[in-house]
């Protein structure tokens, strides 16, 4: 992601040490903010979260790094003459998300963290995935959700999400995403049969 003023990029500064703007700074904090409230908005299904896992390639914790593979937004290195490119990357959208709903709540989280002067916290060079838990919370560091009805519980109390989808869309989405928990949570999986039948 990234914004434009005019034929401008203004996430492009210069200035910086990493060539990012106050503004995106400030968008970048608003998305971290908000990450765990817009996270059943990027990650929709059940099985967004079978990969919302520790260790693999898609980022589980609310950080942001240039070149850490496990942070939740990464910021590309800048390429000199390059300036349009300079841009932002969030990571943990599932592809099978609504495109226009998922956009609408990370613009909206960005431009909270524009609206709001959002201070954002520092970038993490660590590979997160190697760090204890005590590290993790002395960090700061947050998880995302572990499963979809986590996170439709906290998108349920957003205002933030509220604003960005509209009451209709919003309380269809809710309604439609506890319904789909609840389908899959009365399904009784191989896992399940093969675990614990023969010791029943």
């Amino acid at each position: 992601m990234s914004l434009f003023k005019g034929s401008r990029n203004a996430f492009y500064d210069p200035k910086d040490k990493i060539h990012l703007s106050k503004l995106a700074k400030y968008f970048i904090a608003g998305l971290l903010k908000h990450s765990r409230e817009i996270c059943s908005v990027c990650c929709q299904w059940v099985n967004s979260y079978k990969r919302l896992v520790p260790g693999y390639e898609a980022p589980v914790y609310v950080s942001w790094a240039q070149r850490n593979r496990s942070a939740l937004i990464r910021v590309p290195r800048y390429k000199p003459g390059k300036e349009k490119a300079t841009r932002i990357e969030m990571r943990n959208p599932d592809p099978a998300c609504n495109p226009y709903l998922a956009f609408s709540v990370m613009l909206a989280a960005g431009l909270e963290g524009v609206r709001k002067k959002y201070k954002l916290p520092e970038p993490v060079a660590n590979n997160i995935y190697e760090m204890s838990e005590e590290e993790r919370e002395k960090a700061g560091i947050e998880s995302l959700p572990d499963d979809l009805f986590e996170a439709i519980k906290i998108t349920e109390k957003s205002p933030l999400v509220r604003r960005a989808l509209g009451d209709k869309v919003f309380e269809y989405f809710i309604r439609n995403k506890k319904d789909e928990w609840d389908e899959y949570r009365k399904q009784v999986t191989n896992h399940e049969l093969s675990r614990y039948l023969a010791i029943l």
